[in-house]
């Protein structure tokens, strides 16, 4: 058992869709790291915005990048200790979402002028292929293995928020459980 504890952070470093995502942070961070909004080109986008207004636009897009930029190999970790289908596709849903919004935020940063956009094209690719690793990854989780959300969000396919959970029959003695604590 404690072997496979130790173990469980090598597992993790080695799915593809974690390693993708540790790429991903690190293009975004390279990426937005030293990229300044008074290198920004004019964009025909923007054209009637304030320049101060354009600047905090384009610090706000980077902020939220890199946050979900390290959101993402974060909750792949989290879901893989989790090995419960509700909180591994509660964590999928919120990494899809973190994905998502670099695209959105990455259009943000073009349309604000950002200038090496060759790297925004980069960074699409790399999360097309993000998405088909994570699909892979998802469709991989144990559908048997779960409690019931009575939020309704996460249950495996077929089961509903509101279904009898065969645990509720489990005879439980809290006085015989713990004793004389």
């Amino acid at each position: 058992m404690f072997e496979e504890e130790k173990n469980r952070p090598d597992r993790i470093t080695q799915l593809p869709v974690y390693n993708k995502a540790e790429e991903i942070y690190f293009l975004v961070n390279r990426m937005l790291t030293g990229s300044y909004a008074d290198e920004l080109e004019e964009s025909e986008d923007m054209e009637d915005i304030e320049s101060d207004v354009i600047e905090r636009m384009f610090e706000q897009n980077k902020e939220f990048m890199l946050a979900n930029a390290m959101m993402i190999p974060s909750k792949i970790a989290g879901a893989e200790g989790a090995d419960l289908y509700d909180l591994r596709m509660e964590n999928a849903a919120v990494i899809r979402k973190a994905a998502r919004e670099i695209i959105t935020d990455a259009r943000g940063l073009q349309m604000n002028g950002f200038k090496d956009i060759e790297y925004l094209d980069l960074l699409r690719r790399e999360l097309e292929e993000f998405r088909v690793l994570f699909a892979e990854w998802v469709a991989g989780f144990d559908k048997e293995n779960y409690c019931i959300d009575r939020w309704g969000l996460f249950n495996p396919p077929g089961v509903n928020y509101n279904d009898h959970d065969p645990d509720d029959d489990l005879p439980f003695d809290p006085d015989s459980f713990f004793g004389d604590v």
